[in-house]
């Protein structure tokens, strides 16, 4: 194999694949890259592919100079590290395999680095099979949407799942599909996101489909949207679920069609188990509607949030209704307090003081580009609901603080 890519798509794509690579595995080749080097008519492509067994990635590069195709299985973070070492002004780089080594040059710097037979780089999901039925286990869903509108709807939820808890199934998003309706939903157990869409009707219809995917495959898939107008086609078997990132746009993209070739395929194992009845959890007879400014909240909150600690992790939020005011106080032992106020465009209903955990706050604020959000209250001890039309809302427990 020998290859003559451009520096820092090479770098780009690299470092994308290898996060999903596991630093330490008992399997070797698990801790590799594979990098498959062909002639594709005129041009040639450079395919890198990744996977820590439950994860796995592959992205192509075009219209590099193939001076010989072939395999090479590479250390993924070391090869990371030697592209990044590569002086910056070198345009280009060329990686060539010789036996069992993979000799990377710059215009002034040269690299060896020892390479894994080709044979025990593990076996990736096909996407073409899956989606064609060709594959044991085909595709019983399959669909396409616009990437950016895709990847808003995992960022307002993916931020709310639980990390590493016994209840694995909230470890994920639940991922609904039902006709052109979209819905993902995450919690741990203190809050809950809800985010909906609509997409095109999908190549396949067989009726509703729903699945938890893993929290590291959707902050993946943010990583490589590059256009948010281009398509993604989403394909969902009985236990894996298929994200191929295809640069044409989303408006254009006819369902039933041949497809192009993805840029970037990423596919992942799903969550076992049964996502809990969200429904059930998010309040309907909030009788104060509060309407606030999105930034103005999210200054407030970040400010009030300075003082607080692991043991006050609260912020007490007084709402006025004659006044149309919103005070937010805080107070840590030993350090001091604050009290920030803020204005409110709009309030229904009587006074009322309640807490929440403003970290739990700011992360969906972060999430928001709207102007304005709805919070819907009933009690000092019930759960707040913020909402931006109808396409999302965001539960939060309150938390107590001592008086």
């Amino acid at each position: 194999m020998k290859v003559i890519c451009e520096r820092a798509a090479l770098l780009d794509a690299v470092n994308q694949v290898a996060a999903v690579v596991p630093q330490r595995s008992p399997s070797p080749a698990l801790s590799c890259l594979k990098l498959a080097a062909s002639r594709q008519g005129n041009y040639g492509q450079l395919v890198i592919s990744g996977s820590d067994a439950e994860t796995s990635l592959q992205l192509t590069i075009m219209q590099v100079d193939i001076g010989e195709p072939g395999v090479a299985v590479v250390p993924a973070h070391k090869l990371a590290q030697i592209l990044s070492a590569v002086d910056q002004s070198d345009p280009t780089v060329t990686l060539e395999l010789d036996g069992e080594t993979c000799r990377i040059k710059g215009a002034r710097s040269r690299f060896t680095i020892y390479t894994f037979p080709a044979a025990d780089f593990p076996p990736l999901p096909d996407f073409a099979a899956t989606v064609s039925g060709a594959a044991p286990q085909p595709a019983r869903a399959v669909f396409a949407h616009q990437a950016g509108a895709l990847k808003r709807v995992i960022e307002r939820t993916e931020f709310a799942s639980a990390r590493e808890t016994s209840r694995y199934a909230i470890n994920g998003v639940l991922f609904k599909r039902d006709g052109k309706k979209l819905e993902m939903v995450a919690t741990d157990g203190r809050r809950l996101a809800l985010c909906r869409s609509s997409v095109k009707a999908g190549d396949k219809e067989e009726g509703p489909t729903q699945c938890i995917v893993p929290k590291k495959a959707l902050s993946l898939f943010g990583k490589l949207v590059k256009d948010p107008l281009s398509t993604v086609q989403v394909a969902i078997t009985d236990n894996r679920a298929f994200f191929a990132m295809l640069d044409v746009p989303a408006e254009d993209f006819k369902p039933g069609k041949t497809a192009p070739q993805p840029r970037a395929v990423l596919s992942s194992l799903l969550v076992e188990g049964s996502f809990p009845p969200y429904e059930d959890v998010i309040p309907k007879d909030g009788d104060r509607k509060i309407t606030i400014l999105t930034e103005e909240l999210a200054r407030a909150v970040r400010q009030a949030s300075v003082l607080t600690n692991e043991e006050s992790r609260g912020v007490r939020m007084a709402f006025g209704a004659r006044s149309k005011t919103l005070k937010l106080s805080s107070r840590a032992p030993e350090m001091g307090e604050s009290e920030i106020e803020c204005s409110l465009a709009d309030f229904i209903g009587d006074d009322i003081e309640i807490s929440f955990n403003p970290q739990f706050i700011a992360e969906a604020l972060r999430t928001l580009d709207e102007s304005e959000v709805l919070l819907e209250l009933k009690q000092p001890n019930r759960p707040g609901v913020f909402k931006v039309g109808t396409d999302f809302l965001y539960v939060v427990m309150p938390v107590n603080l001592p008086a």
